[in-house]
């Protein structure tokens, strides 16, 4: 029998084998979300022309897979690896990661709460250069519809934003049909209709205000989303506490295992020399240094 031997300690095979499984989880839905963002991106050729990545005006939505994709597959990894290969480093390093991404989420809303008016501002200048580059990515052309039809709105703070965008704006030198309108998107829906009529907003800015409304919402994002929050803030309050409680909770299973880890580590004690095993030539050397 040879090799180190340990006393009392031992490390726990629920909470190793909790964080393993829960981390693989993680680790697998990482590397899906940035085969998402890596196909989506082949298909617009972009993986072919890198350099555009950062030609678009507004947010590429594939954005939001690499970089969410990107730090869920960095966390699964440490954390599944790291509790499965008992590595002290890599749970350390999951811990202080997820430690920190807790701490950016608590900074930025406190910082969204005390500063609401700024960040009303920015989120507005945010709406309206992705209206600027509406046309220019279809994703981005996506995210807008859908945000658009999903809180009943138009534009940031109202329909004339759409001047904004080269297509849409009412200048006199502007060629596109659709000039003075705005996306299908702003359109209220007729339940009665099946198909979408794509050109419900054509030159509806050119009709007065008060025939606007008939056809088009002329509420803002802006005040939409703010509506939105305050109706469904139990909602969004039960969500981030859940994920801050998630976090903590692997915090703490994360430590108790490097505690448990490093518990064993130092308690390791040497085998007594009649239980060493030594190579046959070096038996009588070894017998007479110990003597």
């Amino acid at each position: 029998m040879s090799g180190n031997h340990y006393k009392g300690n031992e490390v726990s095979c629920c909470i190793k084998y909790f964080i393993f499984g829960f981390n693989i989880l993680f680790w697998l839905l990482g590397m899906a979300l940035v085969g998402i963002g890596l196909w989506a991106w082949s298909e617009k050729g972009v993986l072919s022309n890198i350099s555009s990545i950062t030609d678009l005006g507004g947010l590429d939505p594939v954005w939001l897979f690499m970089v969410v994709g990107g730090v869920m597959f960095i966390l699964g990894f440490a954390g599944c690896i790291g509790a499965l290969r008992e590595n002290t480093f890599l749970l350390k390093f999951f811990s202080v990661f997820l430690g920190i991404i807790f701490f950016l989420e608590l900074t930025t809303g406190i910082l969204a709460f005390v500063f609401k008016d700024w960040i009303k501002d920015q989120l507005n200048l945010f709406i309206n250069n992705n209206i600027r580059a509406y046309r220019d990515d279809i994703d981005l052309q996506n995210l807008i519809d859908f945000t658009q039809e999903y809180w009943e709105c138009c534009g940031a703070f109202g329909a004339d934003d759409w001047n904004l965008n080269i297509y849409f704006n009412c200048t006199d030198g502007n060629p596109s049909r659709e000039k003075c309108g705005v996306p299908f998107s702003c359109c209220t829906k007729d339940p009665a209709e099946d198909v979408i009529n794509t050109q419900c907003g054509y030159d509806i800015r050119a009709k007065p205000d008060s025939e606007q409304k008939d056809y088009i919402n002329v509420k803002g994002c802006v005040p939409q989303f703010e509506k939105w929050l305050q109706d469904n803030l139990t909602l969004v309050a039960g969500i981030f506490i859940g994920v801050a409680l998630l976090q903590i909770f692997g915090i703490c299973l994360a430590q108790n295992l490097v505690s448990d880890i490093e518990a064993v580590q130092a308690s390791w004690v040497p085998p007594p020399l009649s239980m060493r095993r030594l190579p046959p030539h070096s038996s009588k050397k070894a017998s007479a240094y110990y003597s």
